[in-house]
């Protein structure tokens, strides 16, 4: 749906249902996602609330993104969040701890999953950078590209690169010293598994 010209067309010509399809796709996981970055559901609704608008704002003006949707909407959301934290002078922590909500995450994940993905979390949460943790989310929990994540986070794809190696390296030797080989079954967490060689 990142990539459908069409139902940007029609939302640029403020049809009201394809502007109602995009809110139905894309307020619950970018809720989500404001939430884990800025630690308050609250602030997080209210950001979701500012995307939209903006988004709004910008097709009603003939401009905003002619394709991947996806990635301008989550673009737009990590700049209002750094925009925020800027102004209210505090350091949005890029908390790892809410990635998976409690309900959700017993239901989707056996026992051995989510040790292993609390392992992870603690690993993420104190021995790597902000843009380390922000990269292996959106890259392995939120699955965008490279090209994708360089874009929300304004840096270029080399960077990109630099930086997941880092955080693999980081999580890999962290777990391993931890001795922890666990096979899991729920996507998310068996692919982020893959990619730290567990």
């Amino acid at each position: 749906m990142e990539n459908d010209s069409s139902l940007l067309d029609a939302a640029r010509e403020m049809d009201q249902d394809a502007l109602v399809k995009i809110f139905d796709l894309y307020s619950f996981p970018l809720f989500n996602y404001a939430a884990r970055l800025c630690g308050d559901p609250v602030l997080a609704d209210h950001i979701v609330g500012d995307v939209f608008a903006r988004l709004l704002e910008q097709l009603s003006s003939g401009q905003g993104p002619r394709t991947n949707l996806r990635s301008y909407l989550y673009e737009t959301t990590y700049h209002l969040i750094i925009d925020e934290t800027r102004y209210s002078r505090r350091r949005a922590p890029l908390e790892v701890a809410g990635l998976l909500r409690p309900e959700s995450q017993a239901r989707s994940t056996g026992l051995d999953d989510q040790i292993l993905f609390q392992q992870i979390l603690h690993v993420m949460k104190n021995d790597l950078t902000d843009d380390q943790r922000h990269v292996i989310f959106l890259r392995f929990l939120e699955e965008f590209s490279l090209r994708e994540t360089a874009a929300i986070m304004g840096k270029t794809i080399d960077h990109v690169k630099v930086l997941q190696h880092r955080a693999i390296t980081a999580l890999r030797r962290s777990i391993e010293g931890q001795r922890t080989r666990k096979r899991v079954s729920s996507p998310k967490i068996s692919k982020l598994s893959k990619a730290l060689g567990l």
